[in-house]
């Protein structure tokens, strides 16, 4: 009678890579704490206007208020984008020649200007008077787009401080 010897050896653990490895998302690292410092609560406060404004002024029954929800649409997409390109990283992953901080910053000035031509012209068309419901609603997207405005030009100011501050003088 012929016996059978089997050995088992360890085999070698080819298998070590990490959960996020492999998958092609190694590169995204949710950054929270981003959103606790003044650039991101700014960000915040300019998407919850946002949202305010859209809201009160849609529908749009007036071609100024067209304008207006543009300007808002358009700013709020912007920072929406913005915001995740920080929540989760994207700056630090992508090794690309791009000036963030001047791009950024760029972006939040002609949101800035879009949202004072859009307060001033959603302001101007409703003065007139019209359904009162309607009228304060659409006044208070106006006042809500002036807010916004202040909320933008602070952001770009605080932009443009951090821009001028990292680049370096020789």
């Amino acid at each position: 009678m012929t016996e059978t010897v089997v050995t088992v050896e360890n085999a070698p653990n080819n298998n070590t890579a990490k959960p996020n490895e492999g998958n092609g998302l190694s590169f995204i690292k949710l950054n929270v704490e981003y959103f606790k410092t003044l650039p991101g609560i700014i960000k915040i406060i300019e998407l919850i206007l946002g949202i305010i404004c859209m809201s009160c002024a849609s529908p749009a029954y007036l071609s100024g208020t067209h304008w207006f929800l543009f300007a808002v649409t358009i700013s709020f997409i912007s920072t929406l984008i913005w915001s995740f390109v920080y929540l989760l990283s994207i700056r630090e992953a992508l090794n690309l020649p791009i000036d963030w901080l001047l791009s950024e910053m760029i972006n939040t000035g002609i949101d800035t200007v879009f949202y004072c031509i859009g307060f001033i012209v959603q302001l101007a068309v409703w003065v007139s008077p019209y359904s009162q419901v309607i009228r304060v609603r659409n006044l208070i997207a106006g006042v809500f787009g002036l807010l916004n405005t202040f909320a933008y030009g602070y952001g770009t100011f605080m932009l443009h401080k951090e821009w001028k501050s990292s680049r370096t003088t020789n």
